[in-house]
Protein backbone atom coordinates (compact mmCIF):
# COMPACT_ATOMS: atom_id res chain seq x y z
CA UNK A 1 0.00 0.00 0.00
CA UNK A 2 1.32 3.56 -0.74
CA UNK A 3 2.22 5.89 1.92
CA UNK A 4 -0.83 7.85 2.64
CA UNK A 5 -3.43 5.87 1.57
CA UNK A 6 -5.94 4.44 3.93
CA UNK A 7 -6.84 0.09 4.20
CA UNK A 8 -10.07 0.15 2.85
CA UNK A 9 -11.32 -2.03 6.29
CA UNK A 10 -10.79 1.11 8.81
CA UNK A 11 -13.52 2.90 10.07
CA UNK A 12 -13.81 6.31 11.39
CA UNK A 13 -15.81 6.93 14.10
CA UNK A 14 -17.34 9.26 16.50
CA UNK A 15 -18.08 7.13 19.94
CA UNK A 16 -20.30 8.28 23.26
CA UNK A 17 -21.15 6.67 26.31
CA UNK A 18 -22.89 3.75 24.29
CA UNK A 19 -19.53 2.22 22.91
CA UNK A 20 -17.67 1.43 25.84
CA UNK A 21 -17.14 -2.00 24.49
CA UNK A 22 -15.13 -0.73 21.77
CA UNK A 23 -12.77 0.04 23.96
CA UNK A 24 -12.20 -4.11 24.82
CA UNK A 25 -9.96 -4.51 22.06
CA UNK A 26 -7.13 -1.67 21.27
CA UNK A 27 -4.03 -2.08 19.49
CA UNK A 28 -0.43 -1.49 20.87
CA UNK A 29 0.68 2.12 20.96
CA UNK A 30 -2.81 3.75 20.57
CA UNK A 31 -3.45 5.38 24.08
CA UNK A 32 -0.71 6.34 25.71
CA UNK A 33 -1.20 4.22 28.64
CA UNK A 34 -4.20 1.21 29.74
CA UNK A 35 -7.48 2.36 28.73
CA UNK A 36 -9.43 2.49 32.47
CA UNK A 37 -12.64 1.57 32.26
CA UNK A 38 -13.64 4.11 34.99
CA UNK A 39 -12.03 6.55 33.08
CA UNK A 40 -13.35 6.46 29.87
CA UNK A 41 -16.83 6.25 31.07
CA UNK A 42 -15.84 9.43 33.09
CA UNK A 43 -14.48 10.93 29.53
CA UNK A 44 -17.30 9.65 27.12
CA UNK A 45 -20.31 11.38 29.27
CA UNK A 46 -18.52 14.53 29.45
CA UNK A 47 -20.21 16.71 27.63
CA UNK A 48 -17.65 19.08 25.83
CA UNK A 49 -15.30 16.06 25.24
CA UNK A 50 -15.00 14.18 21.78
CA UNK A 51 -13.58 11.11 20.90
CA UNK A 52 -13.01 9.68 17.55
CA UNK A 53 -11.96 6.32 16.66
CA UNK A 54 -10.03 4.42 13.62
CA UNK A 55 -11.56 0.59 13.67
CA UNK A 56 -10.37 -2.46 11.74
CA UNK A 57 -12.29 -5.39 12.28
CA UNK A 58 -13.41 -4.31 15.66
CA UNK A 59 -10.11 -3.69 17.03
CA UNK A 60 -9.21 0.44 17.76
CA UNK A 61 -5.92 0.96 15.50
CA UNK A 62 -6.39 4.94 16.64
CA UNK A 63 -7.95 7.14 18.47
CA UNK A 64 -8.23 11.50 18.62
CA UNK A 65 -9.50 12.86 21.59
CA UNK A 66 -10.54 16.84 22.36
CA UNK A 67 -12.16 19.19 24.41
CA UNK A 68 -14.13 22.17 23.65
CA UNK A 69 -13.30 24.92 25.43
CA UNK A 70 -16.00 27.51 25.95
CA UNK A 71 -14.89 31.63 26.85
CA UNK A 72 -16.93 34.15 27.95
CA UNK A 73 -15.00 36.53 25.84
CA UNK A 74 -14.20 34.91 22.53
CA UNK A 75 -15.17 32.11 20.36
CA UNK A 76 -15.10 28.55 21.39
CA UNK A 77 -12.23 26.56 20.41
CA UNK A 78 -11.17 22.89 20.14
CA UNK A 79 -8.48 21.97 21.85
CA UNK A 80 -6.67 18.35 20.69
CA UNK A 81 -5.55 16.12 23.42
CA UNK A 82 -4.30 13.26 22.20
CA UNK A 83 -3.80 11.93 18.67
CA UNK A 84 -2.87 7.83 18.17
CA UNK A 85 -2.85 5.43 15.43
CA UNK A 86 -0.68 2.05 16.14
CA UNK A 87 2.32 1.81 14.97
CA UNK A 88 1.55 -1.20 12.66
CA UNK A 89 -0.83 1.24 10.91
CA UNK A 90 0.96 4.51 10.59
CA UNK A 91 1.46 6.80 7.62
CA UNK A 92 -1.63 5.91 5.43
CA UNK A 93 -3.98 8.46 6.27
CA UNK A 94 -5.41 7.39 9.10
CA UNK A 95 -4.30 9.97 11.54
CA UNK A 96 -5.54 12.72 9.30
CA UNK A 97 -8.57 11.19 8.92
CA UNK A 98 -9.27 11.01 12.48
CA UNK A 99 -8.27 14.74 12.69
CA UNK A 100 -10.64 15.84 9.67
CA UNK A 101 -13.58 13.51 11.80
CA UNK A 102 -12.94 15.37 14.49
CA UNK A 103 -12.71 18.93 13.18
CA UNK A 104 -15.85 18.65 11.63
CA UNK A 105 -17.05 17.39 15.03
CA UNK A 106 -15.91 20.92 16.74
CA UNK A 107 -17.13 22.72 13.79
CA UNK A 108 -20.83 21.37 14.21
CA UNK A 109 -20.50 21.73 18.08
CA UNK A 110 -19.81 26.13 17.34
CA UNK A 111 -16.14 26.05 17.62
CA UNK A 112 -14.51 28.20 15.50
CA UNK A 113 -10.31 27.58 15.79
CA UNK A 114 -8.88 24.23 17.03
CA UNK A 115 -5.30 23.86 17.88
CA UNK A 116 -2.78 20.93 19.27
CA UNK A 117 0.22 20.69 20.85
CA UNK A 118 3.23 18.32 20.53
CA UNK A 119 6.76 17.59 21.37
CA UNK A 120 9.34 19.76 19.37
CA UNK A 121 10.80 16.45 18.63
CA UNK A 122 7.62 14.45 17.45
CA UNK A 123 8.20 14.58 13.69
CA UNK A 124 5.72 12.29 12.41
CA UNK A 125 3.05 14.47 14.43
CA UNK A 126 4.92 17.66 13.50
CA UNK A 127 4.47 16.36 9.66
CA UNK A 128 0.79 16.02 10.10
CA UNK A 129 -0.13 19.15 11.89
CA UNK A 130 1.57 21.12 9.44
CA UNK A 131 -0.33 19.03 6.31
CA UNK A 132 -3.46 20.08 7.84
CA UNK A 133 -2.68 24.19 7.17
CA UNK A 134 -2.39 25.83 10.20
CA UNK A 135 -2.51 29.47 10.58
CA UNK A 136 0.72 30.50 12.15
CA UNK A 137 0.64 31.55 15.62
CA UNK A 138 2.91 33.39 17.96
CA UNK A 139 5.60 30.57 20.41
CA UNK A 140 4.27 29.68 23.63
CA UNK A 141 5.62 28.15 26.65
CA UNK A 142 4.13 25.33 28.01
CA UNK A 143 4.26 24.97 31.86
CA UNK A 144 2.99 21.39 33.73
CA UNK A 145 1.74 21.22 36.45
CA UNK A 146 1.30 18.46 39.22
CA UNK A 147 -1.63 18.89 41.12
Amino acid sequence: MAEGQTPERIEIRAVGPADRALFKRVAPEVFDGAVMPERLASYLTAADHLMVLALRDGEVVGQVAAVIHRHPDMPDELYVDNLGVTPALQRQGIGRRLMDAVFALGRARGCEEAWVATEVDNRPARALYTRLGPVEDEPVAFYLYEL
